[in-house]
């Protein structure tokens, strides 16, 4: 194991040793390590919690298939030593040997896209990783592209105008030509584990999931990451100091999307931006609800087993799982077991899995002919909110109007995310049509106790579960409400 942090900035390899100061600790943030460098101070804090993408910058990482796979993430949620051999690409690295704007900065120039600037670097970074992933993108592209980025003067128009303007050269610019360079230097540096020892942090970094099953069960007490888009507000909005840290973010082999016959395995370290791209069509449901998880910088961290670790009664995740019947992975010294997701989750952030067990998997099995899943979202924003209320039901017909089989799930009407069992014992058996649902509206209030918070009222909450299932007998029957 290695005790310092190497990456690639600037055309050269960067490395961060950890000496015990207190001003540089192990989850010191890759936004506040730029904001110290003299030449790096483009990036800005804007919330610190991954709402407005002021802080946003690309990783440049080198895959197995031999290119460099560029990802917008926001730097204020990211841990030093998850960087740790890859490349870190700032908005001052955009320009060209002559001092040439890239072409997504022309095109914010040309359009007018920026007033204030405080949040555009942010935007160009965004930008870039789109040019680099993107040849000509679709409005949708462009929309899911800045979601992540808060403009509080310009407004969006010429944002999106300049890139839609830009991003028509296939990905090439002058960091094209450096790439080869760039790949000896990524490939020079050590893949091997990580274990940084400070007076008050333990942070390891295994690279291999067999190591790291070995180190949580040595350290039972320390706290598993791979995105860390939770876990990192305990230190930039709480200033909590974390002693142990196990970080995931290297195990490719949690990385993994297998197709099977009659079910999908999915690795619990895929990002959700790379399953979104991957279940459009096997999963609809679980696609539409990803679509609207955070942002692209979000999702390009967050991972299906961040969201089943937390357990969180608004766990977007959660609801679909249940409808969809999963069943969760975990792996320990002691061997492999599944569970399904209704068993897994025991209370509230509280699950079956033991202390010095490891979350590797979630499998789904596929959908039969028949058989209807549709999952929903409430909140005060489309994109980038948490939610209010979420629902995920499923249905399948005896014929075409008798229920035979019913899931209705929310999250954020309990203490954890739990099914409405009255009002699907109600229904079973009897006629799926207007007048039953809405007998049964009035049965889900029967499951749960919702609180009243910031996000909405506890009155609120039961109007809107009950809207949900209506608004699902709408969709299902073919039926205008």
């Amino acid at each position: 194991m290695q005790s310092s942090v190497s990456f690639v900035l600037d055309g050269k390899i960067h490395t961060v040793e950890f000496n015990g100061f207190e001003e540089l600790r192990p989850t010191t943030t890759v936004l506040n390590l730029l904001r110290s460098l003299p030449n790096h101070t483009g990036v800005k804090e804007g919330c610190a919690e991954g709402d407005c993408g002021a802080c946003t910058i690309v990783l440049g990482e080198l895959t197995e298939q031999g290119y460099i796979k560029y990802t917008a993430v926001d730097s204020c949620l990211v841990f030093l030593p998850m960087i740790h051999g890859k490349q870190l690409v700032t908005v001052e690295n955009l320009k060209n040997e002559k001092g040439e704007l890239h072409p997504v900065q022309q095109a914010m120039v040309e359009s007018g896209g920026s007033q204030c600037g405080y949040c555009t670097p942010g935007f160009i970074m965004s930008l870039f990783a789109l040019y680099k992933n993107k040849d000509r993108p679709t409005r949708e592209d462009i929309d899911n592209a800045l979601t992540g980025n808060l403009c509080r003067c310009t407004g969006y128009r010429p944002i999106v105008e300049a890139s839609a303007k830009a991003c028509v050269h296939h990905g090439v610019d002058h960091l094209t030509n450096q790439e080869p360079y760039v790949k000896e230097l990524l490939q020079f540096i050590p893949k091997e584990s990580l274990c940084i020892q400070t007076p008050h942090q333990l942070y390891l970094r295994p690279a291999s999931l067999g190591e790291a099953i070995t180190l949580l069960h040595q350290h039972p007490n320390a706290i598993v990451i791979r995105g860390a888009t939770d876990v990192a507000l305990r230190v930039t909005k709480n200033n909590e100091v974390l002693q142990e840290i196990l970080d995931f973010s290297a195990l490719h082999e949690l990385e993994t999307f297998t197709e099977k016959e009659t079910e999908v395995v999915i690795g619990s370290g895929l990002s959700l931006q790379e399953l979104m791209l991957k279940i459009q069509h096997l999963f609809p449901a679980l696609h539409s609800m990803v679509t609207v998880f955070g942002s692209e910088q979000i999702r390009n961290l967050a991972t299906l087993g961040g969201n089943l670790g937390t357990a969180s009664p608004i766990g977007d995740t959660l609801p679909v799982l249940f409808a969809y019947q999963a069943r969760v992975v975990l792996e320990g010294i002691n061997g492999r077991r599944e569970i399904p997701i209704e068993q897994y989750i025991v209370g509230y952030r509280k699950t079956m899995r033991k202390p010095d067990e490891v979350i590797t998997a979630v499998i789904i099995p596929k959908i039969t002919k028949g058989v209807h899943v549709e999952s929903y979202k409430v909140s005060k924003r489309k994109d980038l909110d948490i939610s209010t209320v979420s629902g995920c039901f499923r249905l399948a017909l005896n014929g075409s109007t008798e229920v035979e089989e019913l899931t209705l799930a929310f999250g954020g009407m309990a203490e954890k995310v739990k099914r409405a069992t009255t009002a699907e014992q109600f229904l079973i058996g009897k006629q799926w049509n207007r007048e039953t649902v809405e007998q049964a509206m009035s049965l889900v209030d029967n499951d749960f106790t919702p609180l009243s918070d910031t996000r909405g009222s506890a009155q609120f909450r039961r109007v809107a579960s009950r809207n949900l299932l209506l608004k699902f007998w709408s969709e299902t029957s073919g039926q205008r409400i």
